[in-house]
């Protein structure tokens, strides 16, 4: 009662406080994937316990089950198999999980979305930056979290970020370059008498 009378203004902004998610929203769902005839569905799990709060996968394979379903995508957090919790579990646990059930299983999970406007800035610096996180990291850490050398080299737009980059790169070099040669020019031309000057602009 107190803190509503003293800070009137301060107790209502509780309620229409909202943060910036540049552009990134979570919306959840779920999939029942029939598996194939090797009883797989197709996706590699990263994360889990005990180096990280949550599972989520890593990659989408070819002509699989998970693939031609098009409902996951890599990245997507793994929420629940078969209506039981991952929470807490290691990705082999997990993987189990989805191993035990026979000819389908049903995948709950959270999907992150991006805004074109702004999720594109955002998701070129979170992937520049798990780039760095994997330079400093040991390989079997780094596999641990889904994380792995092989499958950033394969990061298709952190590639087109760095020819971009590289583009930049030589033509501020031409640019300085031309620069140079004008002054050379210039200078030559001051050097050179107004009589040779005027005949050699004619020509």
């Amino acid at each position: 009662m107190f803190l509503h009378y003293a800070y009137p203004a301060c107790y209502e902004d509780l309620f229409f406080y909202s943060e910036d998610k540049m552009g990134m929203t979570v919306t959840s769902g779920s999939v029942t994937i029939k598996k194939d005839a090797n009883n797989l569905i197709g996706i590699s799990i990263g994360g889990g316990a005990p180096l990280c709060p949550c599972l989520y996968i890593v990659q989408i394979f070819d002509n699989t089950a998970a693939a031609r379903d098009g409902t996951l995508q890599s990245g997507d957090e793994l929420v629940s198999v078969n209506g039981q919790s991952v929470k807490g579990k290691t990705k082999v646990e997990v993987a189990k999980m989805i191993q035990a059930t026979k000819d389908e299983v049903c995948i709950n999970y959270n999907k992150l979305h991006a805004d074109p406007q702004q999720g594109k800035t955002l998701d070129i610096v979170l992937k520049k930056m798990k780039h760095r996180l994997v330079e400093n990291m040991s390989s079997s850490t780094a596999d641990a979290l889904g994380l792995s050398r092989a499958i950033l080299c394969n990061d298709t737009l952190v590639k087109k970020m760095q020819e971009l980059q590289d583009t930049e790169l030589m033509y501020r070099g031409l640019v300085d370059h031309c620069k140079r040669v004008l002054q050379v020019r210039n200078v030559i031309l001051q050097n050179i008498p107004n009589e040779k000057r005027a005949n050699h602009i004619q020509v």
